[in-house]
């Protein structure tokens, strides 16, 4: 670990650091380590990281146990058969109370096969290092079994109303001291406006319209349960009205503002989105790794079944390259994010691009490849836009009548989904509002598919727009609020690979494995298939092994 890294990362997390600190930090035996634990227990009211913040926590009880078992894993080799030798393969030796761990490689974002024949041709067999009983999966949040949607009015008041309800108060307890008022509450205020002690104020709400004034200002309609009051962006405020224009309908902000003169509009000076902290509690450390793919497309023409064999043949630890092998006998999950099959009359002239044009055979053989996966490997799957269920989001887990193709390591959850990897809590999400974001929101491409992502997580929401892109159903309950907060966040859907993180949170887009259709071509979507993204769960660092023989 570098100086950099260490300014990285702490400016990440929204600090600054002198220098003394940073040298400070790098003498530890395992500073990676010892600044994530640093960073999660600094108190609130520091800014500033100095010599004394870091001398105090060496001597605090959250600095000394695994910091001081753990090998800083910056180990490097350079020649390793079977991959890209200009590449870099990651080793760390970790010790768990019960087992030893002797190498947990992690293979970096490059890490190319170069020779799939040594997986396919291979002797070595591949012995467990965790049995089924111990990747224990709890689903923490998901609409199947409690949908109570029947379109009636009640229902969409009720879902708006849970909405605003979970992320105003998400944005009041980032506001801290600022006098925070419904709107309501500010219209009853229109007569002390030119007294300086009431002239600023913020409200909350979700965004209801926009529109833009003949003078190029922003006018931004926000609304609550007792009414509507408009906002004024103010064109000549460059920070401002570039942070206003990624405003997205129906998403819930605070604005911090002065009444006009006569209280009939408030004059923007600050934007607050709920978000998460800079700083979480101290995340459950667990030994294994967790794969993560998506868009799968069994039954498609373009389903890329010799790379999907390689990789099956990986997870079975059939490889003549030992390190490989090894890695397999660590892995403990398998999510998958939806749109496991093509489906039928998804888009224009599909059944041109079918090889399997019954639905439910594109389950039955999806089936089949799934029993190839070894059994102590928990698997999870979720639902996409291509998939038999019903296309409004939330969707539910799939009917008994799919489930029954897939082997009993499965377990099946809705769209979105929270669940806990034994502790890590994962939330699992298609993406079809990728969609949405791209078209509205400056910045947000197919191309950096953990862009759209980064917007979720600002907004605390999946798919802040109802009744765009995205077919939404009103719940009494909005599931696709991000009420608790994820240690990672899984996507598929855009058929690009993406992993980066934010605020701590690991943020996965997994790809596809599917070449290019030529509905695909039209439309000008180009896919990068058949990489896979592998996170190591005690250090959450991610990599991926790229499984594409065609690049």
């Amino acid at each position: 670990m570098h100086e950099s890294d260490v300014l990285d990362i702490v400016t990440d997390a929204g600090f600054m650091i002198n220098e003394d600190a940073v040298t400070e930090i790098l003498s530890k035996k395992n500073p990676r380590l010892f600044l994530q634990n640093l960073l999660e227990n600094l108190d609130n009211s520091v800014f500033i990281i100095d010599y004394k913040n870091v001398s105090d926590f060496s001597n605090d009880k959250y600095a000394g146990s695994e910091s001081a078992e753990e090998i800083d894993n910056s180990e490097e080799i350079d020649n390793v058969e079977g991959f890209d030798n200009s590449k870099e393969i990651d080793y760390m030796e970790e010790i768990d109370n019960s087992k030893k761990i002797d190498y947990m490689e992690e293979i970096d974002n490059a890490g190319k096969i170069d020779k799939p024949e040594e997986i396919i041709n291979s002797n070595i067999s591949r012995k467990s290092f965790y049995s089924f009983d111990e990747n224990i999966v709890e689903v923490i949040s998901d609409v199947t079994g409690n949908s109570t949607c029947v379109g009636s009015y009640d229902i969409f008041v009720k879902y708006f109303r849970d909405r605003y309800t979970k992320i105003s108060e998400m944005i009041r307890s980032r506001v801290n001291a600022r006098p925070i008022e419904s709107i309501s509450a500010s219209r009853n205020m229109r007569s002390f406006s030119r007294d300086e002690s009431f002239n600023e104020m913020t409200i909350i709400g979700l965004v209801s319209e926009k529109n833009t004034t003949n003078n190029q200002h922003l006018i931004v309609v926000l609304e609550d349960p007792t009414g509507t009051f408009p906002v004024l962006f103010n064109k000549n405020d460059n920070e401002l009205i570039e942070d206003a224009s990624s405003l997205i309908l129906d998403e819930v902000v605070g604005i911090t503002g002065k009444l006009s003169g006569d209280g009939g509009i408030l004059m923007a000076s600050k934007i607050i989105r709920p978000d998460v902290p800079n700083i979480f509690p101290v995340r459950n450390s667990i030994d294994g790794y967790a794969v993560f793919i998506s868009d799968v497309h069994v039954g498609s023409k373009e389903f890329m079944k010799y790379e999907w064999s390689l990789f099956i043949d990986f997870l079975n630890g059939k490889s003549e390259n030992p390190n490989l092998v090894s890695l397999s006998e660590k892995i403990r999950y398998l999510v998958v994010a939806g749109d496991l099959v093509d489906g039928v009359g998804i888009y224009p002239s599909q059944e041109e691009d079918l090889e399997i044009k019954n639905i439910l055979e594109q389950y039955k053989a999806a089936g089949e490849y799934f029993k190839q996966i070894p059994k102590d490997i928990h698997i999870i799957i979720g639902p996409g836009n291509h998939d038999a269920v019903r296309r409004a989001e939330p969707q539910p887990a799939f009917s008994e009548e799919i489930k029954k193709y897939f082997p009993e390591n499965v377990t099946f959850v809705g769209n979105p989904a929270l669940i806990s990897l034994d502790g890590i809590r994962v939330l699992m999400y298609h993406g079809c509002s990728m969609d949405d974001m791209v078209a509205t929101i400056k910045g947000v491409t197919y191309e950096e598919p953990t862009s759209g992502m980064v917007e979720m997580v600002k907004r605390r929401h999946l798919a802040s727009t109802y009744g765009s892109r995205v077919i939404i159903a009103p719940e009494s309950t909005d599931y696709m609020v991000i009420d608790e907060i994820p240690d990672i966040i899984h996507c598929g859907h855009v058929h690009t690979v993406g992993i980066d993180y934010y605020k701590n949170i690991l943020l996965i887009n997994s790809g596809t494995w599917q070449s290019q259709t030529d509905f695909q071509k039209k439309v000008n979507i180009k896919p990068d298939p058949a990489k896979v993204p592998i996170v190591n769960l005690r250090t959450m660092r991610a990599k991926y092994l790229d499984f594409n023989v065609h690049d």
